[in-house]
């Protein structure tokens, strides 16, 4: 008798023991599983210059854990990419990441180069395709050029942005550097890559137009 009852003493200690460690996994999983942002730019949006936990991604990332976002960023910028060097590789940053948002934030070394303004759209148009196959919401981040660059060329450059953004029906930022342009004190020593300290005056900027997409119901990758 004393036996079988040991017996069945043992038996709910193990049951026990087995109910609280699945608790314990199950509290584990988050309630939302987090969904991805790529952020595909240049070194604009690589952190150029700067510690790369100061880059506008990484303090967007940081800003969506703060507001409770289920969203992780995956940062796939590289300094000194083109478009083309972009739409090259974008197919497999696509695959590696399964976005649910891309912020495409490309072009700029497109015009510092004066490459032609049709090549630069059609790459941005692949990219933008691209994406939609993939069910990710694309966020256009637009840029705008020097004078010295010449008006036909600047204006037909900056048109891009727009004319895509129109035909494609996806959110744009016109120009990144907006809220920094014209202060000379949020530029490094080369004038043309952003400081620590205005990485956030960025990020504030490309907060706005974002959120609405954050808030929509991510699509189900297959």
């Amino acid at each position: 008798m004393f036996k079988r009852f040991s017996f069945f003493i043992l038996l709910l200690i193990s049951l026990v023991a087995t109910l609280s460690a699945h608790a314990t996994q199950l509290a584990a999983i988050p309630a939302v599983a987090p969904h991805t942002i790529l952020v595909f730019g240049d070194s604009l949006s690589a952190g150029y210059g700067i510690a790369v936990s100061e880059s506008w991604p990484a303090l967007l990332g940081e800003r969506l854990k703060q507001n409770k976002k289920p969203y992780v960023v995956l940062n796939a910028s590289i300094s000194g990419e083109t478009t083309a060097g972009g739409n090259a590789r974008f197919a497999a940053a696509l695959e590696q990441a399964h976005p649910a948002i891309v912020i495409l934030a490309l072009g700029a070394n497109d015009g510092l180069r004066g490459l032609p303004v049709s090549a630069m759209q059609d790459n941005l148009a692949m990219m933008i395709k691209r994406a939609k196959q993939h069910q990710a919401r694309v966020l256009l981040v637009g840029m705008r050029l020097p004078p010295n660059y010449g008006s036909d060329y600047t204006q037909h450059f900056e048109a891009v942005f727009r004319r895509l953004a129109k035909r494609e029906k996806i959110s744009l930022i016109p120009f990144l550097l907006e809220p920094i342009a014209t202060d000379s004190q949020a530029f490094q020593a080369d004038g043309l890559h952003p400081t620590a300290k205005a990485q956030p005056k960025i990020l504030d900027h490309i907060w706005k137009p974002l959120l609405p997409l954050l808030e929509l119901t991510p699509a189900k990758k297959s």
